[in-house]
Formats: structure tokens, C-alpha cells, sequence
């Protein structure tokens, strides 16, 4: 036989385990320090610009683009 359960001490260990959870979850999602979020943000813009250089034109050769520098 199992013995005797204290409902009240389960209630609290489920709350303590669900606040633990909830706070593991945001320290994963917004635990990083402002340096690293600059650096994470320079990198990621300064890959976006790489690319966006190497990007060819929209247009078909032949045919003239559909916005002419004026």
C-alpha cells in the first residue's frame, strides 16, 4: 500500500514545477545580453547585405526593367 498523500504539498510541488518550466523557457528565449544581441543583429544584417549584393536582376536580358532609373 502507498501512504498517506498531502494534496497540499502536491499542489505546490505542480506550481513550483510549472513556474520552473515557464521560467526555463524565457530565460531560452530572452536570456542573452545586449552585447550578444547587437553582435547576433551585425551579423545577421551584415549577411543580409552580402547577399543582397550578390542578388541578379528580376528582368529578362532583352527586356527593359519594369522601373528605369529616371
Amino acid at each position: 500500500m502507498t501512504g498517506i498523500i498531502n494534496l497540499r504539498q502536491k499542489r505546490k510541488q505542480a506550481a513550483r514545477a510549472a513556474a520552473r518550466k515557464t521560467a526555463d523557457e524565457n530565460a531560452a528565449r530572452f536570456g542573452q545580453t545586449k552585447h550578444l544581441r547587437n553582435l547576433t543583429k551585425a551579423r545577421t544584417d551584415q549577411a543580409d547585405q552580402k547577399l543582397d549584393g550578390h542578388k541578379l536582376d528580376d528582368h529578362l536580358p532583352g527586356t527593359p526593367p519594369e522601373n528605369p532609373p529616371s
